[in-house]
């Protein structure tokens, strides 16, 4: 793969320079820098090496590509280093992450065949790392654990390290474990003892990947991505799900967590292994892959341009009136990339010659009323629209590359904002209340965008902005630099 440039080549999300990119990893604040690692796969696909990427920024607009920051080179992590997590101790950063070995013979990899071993590198500047050192192996989960066990997330709580891990039990459910570190130092970081299992009250999907702990002005909730949920017209429409648990009082003392709770970060096609950390601000920012895996629908960036799938912008949390729902904002920063604000008034059509753009509807949308987005060849590729108490993201035609439609049941849209850029689509309504990610394909989005409002007399205007191209000099740097 030569040239990751092309139509669909994003402009303010990050993107791989070539291959493959899948789960957000080892976010963290440091020496001033944001650090946002990621499964990647140059080769895919079919080179062999799945390994972690390496972004940083010292704005959450302006990206450096550094590279390959892991390579999955040892015994205990030669099919892949998977997912993990982040931290700062003793003025290092820390990064613990899930290695996968599959052994040769006749397995089936859940209950036999599969090495989870969770990995501790260090790094004294954010870019060289130390040696491995293998913490956890097989042994130290529970015996009712399967093969599956992955995905440390690792926080600091009263003095002490702590730990989730995802996991499949050999009874086919999903449940994630806390574990806990005797102290807070960088060496505590190495030695861990089971403190409990987290289960639901009733089964709830046969894997847990990607658990996560949300704490928001005295609320805590408890993050993962159950698979095996089965779909539902206006909820789990996805293969997989991503979603979090309201908890009652801290996941340190939670045992169970009840499903009924479960509410899905994003309701759109693509979304899927979010995870969060705390900046020196203490804002509590999310980031989650524009992807899923075992998806029946297609991102044609890969053949046409040699890269494929993206992340969500960065998201602010913030709690709503309740305390049981968190919303999500794209980060402040971003409005910094705006350009020439343009109004848009219901009936008519706006072209924005970017093909990027964000789009706020302050006053929501009436009942009947829809935003179409697409270009000259297609002015409806995509279609927003609020009637009879459901919002819907549809695709009419084939910019949605095998994507159909999603649908949520919402009393009302009062505010709506829409980040789009080349190929991806990211909806906040209501606060962020409701969030619902794509991607998109349209065709001649070189030529530019363009926007129309229908059935919204009662609403107003919309106003919108073209968006910076910022990935550009980030990806032509990237892949100058590989040759």
């Amino acid at each position: 793969m030569e040239e990751s440039n092309g139509e669909w080549r994003q402009g303010f999300h990050l993107m791989p320079p070539i291959g493959w990119l899948n789960d957000p990893n080892g976010l963290a604040q440091f020496h001033g820098l944001y650090h946002v690692f990621f499964q990647y796969w140059p080769g895919y696909p079919d080179g062999a090496e799945r390994g972690w990427g390496h972004y940083v920024s010292s704005d959450l607009v302006d990206w450096e590509f550094r590279g390959i920051a892991i390579h999955p080179d040892t015994a205990d992590d030669a099919g892949g280093a998977y997912s993990g997590s982040g931290v700062v101790a003793d003025g290092t950063l820390a990064l613990l992450y899930t290695g996968n070995v599959k052994l040769p013979g006749d397995h089936d990899y859940i209950s036999s065949g599969r090495l989870a071993n969770e990995i501790l590198v260090t790094s004294a500047d954010g870019g060289h790392l130390s040696e491995k050192r293998t913490v956890m192996r097989n042994a130290d989960y529970p015996a009712c654990c399967s093969c599956h066990v992955r995905d440390p997330k690792v926080w600091d709580e009263d003095g002490a390290w702590h730990m989730l891990l995802g996991a499949r039990d050999r009874d086919d459910e999903g449940f994630a474990m806390v574990y806990d570190a005797p102290g807070d130092t960088l060496a505590d970081l190495a030695h861990w003892t089971l403190r409990h299992q987290i289960r639901s009250q009733a089964p709830f999907g046969y894997m847990w990947e990607c658990p996560d702990r949300i704490a928001l002005l005295g609320h805590e909730f408890l993050s993962c991505c159950p698979q095996g949920l089965p779909s539902e017209a206006y909820r789990w429409q996805n293969v997989y799900q991503a979603g979090y648990f309201a908890l009652d009082g801290s996941l340190l003392d939670a045992e169970s967590v009840d499903e009924t709770t479960f509410r899905e970060w994003d309701r759109g096609f693509d979304f899927y292994a979010p995870q969060s950390f705390t900046d020196d601000s203490g804002r509590t920012i999310l980031i989650g892959w524009m992807g899923l895996p075992d998806i029946d629908y297609a991102n044609p960036t890969m053949e046409a341009e040699g890269w494929v799938h993206c992340m969500t912008v960065p998201r602010e949390l913030s709690l709503d009136e309740t305390g049981t729902i968190v919303r999500q904002s794209p980060v402040a920063e971003l409005d910094s990339q705006r350009g020439a604000q343009a109004s848009l008034v219901c009936g008519t059509s706006l072209a924005i010659a970017e093909g990027r753009a964000d789009i706020v509807c302050s006053r929501g949308l009436d009942e009947g009323a829809a935003l179409s987005l697409g270009t000259g060849e297609n002015p409806e590729a995509l279609e927003l629209a609020f009637a009879g108490g459901l919002l819907t993201l549809a695709f009419p035609g084939s910019a949605g590359a095998g994507r159909d439609i999603r649908r949520v049941r919402l009393d009302e849209v009062r505010d709506l904002r829409v980040l789009v850029d080349r190929s991806s689509v990211e909806v906040f309504a209501n606060d962020g209340e409701t969030v619902l990610s794509t991607r998109w394909y349209p065709q001649g989005i070189d030529a530019g965008l363009l926007v129309t409002l229908t059935g919204n007399e009662e609403r107003g205007e919309a106003r919108a902005w073209p968006m910076s191209d910022a990935m550009h000099t980030t990806i032509a740097a990237a892949l100058a630099a590989s040759e």
